[in-house]
């Protein structure tokens, strides 16, 4: 295995073991209120889960837009302006989450107004809600450590802050509901305490191996240079409304299965679990595209750039055919572990091959937006999303009244596909060294 191979594995398999991590964190949080013998409270976690996904999500600029410019200021060997980066994320993350906690209540009661929730799993999800809404600092201001730690080719540092919440949380958890006798604030504070744990974790990391770079922070340069903030805004201004785009398909592709009655939607949420799994395999990888790209771009070289782009791509397309041949093989036996429900077995053999579509679908579209985002080429991504976005709107409501979720299945899976292709035509013009 050459250099350049070597290189992306090293950034991509810690990436890959984050991501697997991230889903437990909601995971403990079930399994501890599953014991407590009330449904209510399962019920609690899961709305309360959903919210904080869909917020935190939003603000997910916070660690691409962060990566792709550390990333460049990393290969043009700008340690000064790397640091900066981090001030500027690190106190924009911060500065959102007052927001958001400032005004949690009448975001919990918009959100409530729109979820067909029990009165008394809306009660302890508000409860999990104002408890949670106290780590907003923490969770965004990890984003812009994550993402500064990938654009300096450290995927390794936010592994080990994912792993450590994890443990965090469960040693907490379980103590304030089994020991202390509480319930659902007792694993909201779990989650809390793990959230601060990381964000610590991420501050020590940074204080006690990038020590150097203390004394490089020009605070007035950081956060009041005009040109420079607004180029950091520029950039996560397209990812943030990309990935709102991004929320819209996504929300309204699970609406549109609840439409067509429970068990579509049963069906919908155990085939979608096989899209999930393949996006954390393939966001690791996108990751070390988006790490070594945005440095070969700030070093100006571009026969090092070409060659991270085509080998990235043929772990993607290696990825992206053991995923169609895994699904193939034991796709069906994995659906059974979810669930023994019949009928909705039954139901999702009706849909399955449209999930061994997925993964060469989609592996461009993966690929592409890691290589955009290290190039900071978010103009790009961004009219991607809109037109992919357009094509599975106007597809599924052509094709609804007659093909019901198959057209549904099919308008997602012509999104993927469409998301890849644009960004291929565009990268010509976008992804360039001399930038």
């Amino acid at each position: 295995m050459n250099e350049g191979h070597k290189r992306i594995l090293r950034i991509a398999v810690p990436a890959i073991v984050s991501n697997i991590t991230v889903p437990l964190l909601g995971l403990i949080d079930v399994a501890i209120v599953g014991h407590l013998g009330a449904p209510a409270y399962i019920g609690a976690i899961a709305v309360g889960g959903m919210l904080f996904n869909i917020l935190y999500w939003i603000f997910g600029f916070l660690r691409m837009g962060t990566g792709g410019m550390t990333s460049q200021a990393y290969g043009r060997r700008d340690l000064d302006e790397a640091a900066r980066l981090l001030i500027r994320s690190v106190a924009a993350g911060i500065g959102i989450a007052a927001l958001l906690i400032l005004l949690h209540y009448p975001i919990a009661r918009a959100a409530f107004r729109l979820i067909d929730a029990t009165p008394e799993v809306e009660r302890w999800a508000m409860l999990y809600f104002r408890i949670c809404i106290w780590g907003a600092p923490a969770v965004l201001g990890l984003y812009g450590f994550a993402g500064w730690f990938i654009g300096m080719q450290n995927t390794r540092f936010p592994m080990w802050i994912a792993i450590c919440q994890n443990i965090v949380n469960i040693l907490m958890s379980l103590t304030l509901v089994f020991l202390f006798g509480m319930k659902i604030e007792g694993v909201a504070l779990g989650t809390l305490t793990a959230q601060y744990a990381g964000f610590g974790m991420a501050v020590w990391l940074w204080r006690r191996y990038y020590k150097p770079l203390r004394h490089r922070i020009d605070w007035r340069t950081a956060l009041l240079h005009r040109q420079e903030m607004y180029r950091f805004f520029s950039v996560n201004r397209d990812i943030f409304f990309r990935t709102l785009c991004l929320a819209a398909v996504t929300m309204f592709f699970t609406s549109a299965g609840a439409a067509q009655g429970e068990i579509v939607l049963a069906v919908n949420t155990l085939l979608m679990q096989l899209f999930t799994l393949y996006t954390y395999i393939m966001d690791g990888m996108a990751y070390a595209g988006e790490a070594l790209t945005g440095k070969y771009i700030g070093a100006r070289n571009e026969r090092e750039l070409r060659r991270t782009v085509r080998q990235t791509f043929m772990w993607s397309i290696g990825l992206s055919l053991f995923f169609t041949l895994l699904y193939a093989a034991a796709g069906t036996p994995f659906l059974a572990l979810l669930t023994d429900d019949a009928a909705v077995l039954a139901a999702a053999d009706a849909y399955f091959y449209w999930v061994l579509a997925i993964p060469l679908a989609g592996f461009a579209a993966f690929m592409w937006d890691g290589i955009y985002i290290g190039a900071t080429a978010t103009k790009g991504m961004l009219f991607a999303m809109i037109t992919a976005s357009a094509l599975f709107f106007a597809l599924y409501f052509c094709g609804r009244a007659a093909y019901g979720n198959h057209a549904l299945w099919a308008a997602f899976i012509a999104y993927l596909t469409c998301r890849g292709v644009v960004l291929t035509l565009l990268s010509p013009k976008f992804i360039k060294s001399n930038r």
